[in-house]
């Protein structure tokens, strides 16, 4: 992925990532200002917003208990042992900054009322972006940010204080649409909603929903449910409406599905370097087995037991992260499955439909929304939603969530706030890693286990990475004024 420069250069540029920047490319000379029509620019960010969230958190996807490091493969001490600085695992700084000068510059194209619409959407997106930085990083660069010639060397926002802006922002976007009926509709330009505004409104309202959860370490429901109330008749995505992107992916070389290149197949069927390095995490695999799940067939492919037996048998098996002693080859683990792994033209996650029910479960069980539909309902809902996404079907769905076991069956959860994180952590699988881990750290469910590698520099999962090696020379002494970042200690402002 193509490295953020500064936060400075940013408003003279249309901000671009390397994620397969030959399709719908935003690049341009940085000297010479973009004069690209609103609905280029709309097109091409919110394909490069597909990109990022599908390609960029592969470790979080090791670190949040779903895959483990490939016994084909000399083990990252970065991943495995912890051993990172601020030189690793930072793309996705400037590929969020890059993008985010995308969307900023589609407002500024926006002003006019006629482009209402354009305009909202740049400002749900911006919320969209914006938010992955602050889960990954907390204080950044925020009110000051894309105004170079005001402040050269913009200054860190608290991350709460990002957060409280979010509701402003989506609720001026909501409003923004509800006063212009005649602007002008995106149509096909918009490659998520395709100029249905009323998704727009719901995905921005879920937003604020995902917004206000996330803080509840910090802030009890009651705090915001007068806020999610005032646009509450908006609606939420649900089952019935997930947030995909897709500008008409194929399989050309730069032009597959974000997650299936990356970590499937290229163009020719040759497996990726992310389908390599990446095997079952036995901590996943066995929950599955535990719990008789049978969305493991689409998760997982199945693989030789080992040592391998004649005739052959097939099994489901992963690696323990950090396990040095016992680290299995990729003939004797399984790989992403089918299921996750459709094909090259297969739409690219934003937000699920199963995701936008589990986030309707807990705000339903915890007040933050009302509802004519329980909790319970939501819940498994969002179950469904997820067997269905990987190809399986309801009636499996209900065979699986009404057995009478622990964060399955809603009756047998004592804990609902974990039954719900559970089953919503394990539908985020490959997708939207970041938001997995996220709630891990949020709630600590489930109980992800940290690497067991002799030389890993801690017992426990990290809480955070480090700023980028970038802002030590663009911006360095608002870098400095955060003090110093311990990956275990330190914590995202609504981290446990």
């Amino acid at each position: 992925m193509k490295k953020y420069i500064s936060i400075i250069a940013a408003v003279f540029m249309v901000g671009v990532t390397g994620c397969k920047k030959d399709f719908l490319s935003l690049e341009v000379n940085p000297n010479s200002p973009s004069v690209s029509t609103p609905q280029y620019l709309l097109s091409g960010a919110e394909k490069i917003a597909a990109d990022i969230v599908n390609d960029d958190y592969g470790t979080y996807g090791v670190w949040g208990g779903f895959w483990a490091p490939s016994g084909n493969y000399v083990p990252s001490p970065q991943v495995q042992q912890y051993q990172f600085t601020n030189a690793n695992f930072n793309g996705s700084w400037g590929d969020l900054y890059a993008n985010l000068t995308n969307f900023n510059n589609l407002q500024n194209q926006s002003a006019d009322p006629s482009l209402a619409n354009f305009k909202a959407i740049a400002m749900i997106m911006k919320v969209y972006d914006f938010q992955q930085l602050v889960d990954n990083y907390n204080d950044v660069p925020y009110s000051q940010a894309f105004q170079a010639s005001v402040y050269l060397f913009p200054k860190y926002d608290k991350g709460a204080a990002i957060y409280a802006d979010f509701f402003v922002q989506l609720d001026a976007a909501i409003a923004l649409i509800n006063a212009n009926p005649s602007a002008v509709n995106p149509g096909s330009s918009d490659i998520v909603f395709g100029g249905t505004m009323a998704s727009w409104k719901k995905f921005a309202n879920t937003l604020k929903l995902r917004a206000a959860i996330r803080q509840s370490n910090i802030a009890a429901a009651s705090t915001f449910t007068a806020e999610l109330a005032k646009t509450s008749t908006e609606g939420y995505i649900d089952d019935t409406t997930p947030v995909t992107v897709n500008p008409g992916y194929s399989n050309l070389a730069g032009k597959e599905s974000p997650f299936y290149v990356t970590y499937g197949f290229d163009n020719t069927g040759n497996a990726s370097g992310g389908n390599q390095t990446n095997r079952g995490n036995d901590y996943f695999i066995s929950m599955l087995q535990a719990n008789n799940d049978p969305r493991i067939s689409g998760l997982w492919t199945l693989t030789n037991i080992y040592p391998a037996q004649t005739p052959t048998v097939l099994v489901y098996h992963g690696n323990q992260f950090g396990n040095t002693s016992v680290f299995l080859a990729n003939s004797y683990t399984s790989a992403i499955g089918a299921g996750l792994l459709k094909a090259p033209t297969q739409n690219a996650y934003l937000l699920s439909g199963s995701e936008g029910d589990f986030l309707l479960a807990e705000g339903v069980l915890n007040g933050y929304i009302t509802s004519s539909k329980t909790a319970q309902n939501y819940y498994e809902a969002g179950i469904t939603a997820s067997f269905v996404q990987l190809g399986l079907t309801a009636a499996q769905a209900t065979t699986y969530y009404t057995q009478g076991l622990a964060n399955v069956g809603w009756a047998a959860s004592g804990n609902k706030e974990q039954a719900i994180i559970t089953q919503k952590w394990e539908c985020l699988d490959g997708y939207n890693n970041l938001e997995a881990y996220n709630e891990y750290r949020r709630t600590g469910y489930p109980n992800l286990p940290s690497s067991v590698d002799p030389a890993a520099i801690s017992s426990t999962l990290p809480s955070r990475i480090d700023y980028p090696q970038s802002e030590t020379s663009t911006n360095l002494q608002n870098l400095l004024a955060e003090g110093t970042i311990n990956h275990f200690t330190s914590k995202i402002f609504w981290a446990k």
